[in-house]
């Protein structure tokens, strides 16, 4: 990506594509590879848990979403702010800092490694971007990605639309990366392009 020069510490690349696109799957072939990661979505899931960082504002700002062990209920949650734009403003409002200081935590638990990944769904939607060297966007065609989507335990056709429309373009994402993978031209495909951005990215050490 254009900018000012590259920060001390690892390369940190960013991962991100629309829901249904392969990028779970994505970031655990640079697991294969040897590859630090930090999944978004399972610190998330951590912050929401019994005694997360989290889960007391969030109770206190919406009430009747925790459950009886003191975690976020997320249906409950998600039933309370996707279709209110100011309640899912005041919950990112919550979770977004909470969010960025376990991936600061994570750089620093790794920052001897040459080459990192941080795992994030609205990597641009957020302004994640702006706090990595360059963004990895998984792709597939529109079809392929509804098929996957709607054979997902309880996803149907008004969940996932609700979804997509809080997520930037699949076509503006692939606009705004430095490296594109689409996972429609299979799994064996995808691991072969890992594999070559991290001989790239993280070039063994000279014998």
């Amino acid at each position: 990506m254009s900018g000012p020069a590259r920060r001390a510490g690892p390369f940190v690349l960013g991962l991100t594509g629309s829901i249904g696109m392969g990028k779970s799957a994505t970031a655990a072939m640079f697991r294969d590879q040897g590859i630090p990661v930090h999944d978004a979505d399972a610190a998330v899931h951590a912050l929401y848990g019994p005694g997360g960082a989290a889960a007391a504002a969030i109770g206190s700002a919406f009430p009747g979403t925790l459950g009886p062990d003191g975690a976020v209920d997320r249906p409950r949650l998600r039933a309370a702010v996707l279709a209110d734009p100011a309640r899912l403003a005041a919950l990112e409002a919550i979770v977004h800092p909470l969010a960025r200081a376990t991936a600061r935590d994570f750089l620093a638990a790794h920052e001897d490694a040459p080459l990192v990944l941080l795992d994030i769904p609205l990597l641009f939607e957020t302004g994640a971007a702006a706090r990595c060297d360059a963004v990895l966007v998984v792709t597939a065609p529109p079809e392929v990605q509804r098929a996957r989507v709607l054979a997902r335990p309880g996803m149907d056709a008004a969940s996932f639309a609700a979804i997509l429309a809080k997520q930037m373009p699949d076509a503006e994402k692939r606009a705004r990366a430095d490296f594109v993978i689409d996972t429609s031209l299979g799994f064996d495909h995808a691991r072969g392009q890992v594999a070559e951005l991290v001989a790239r990215l993280a070039p063994p050490p000279a014998p």
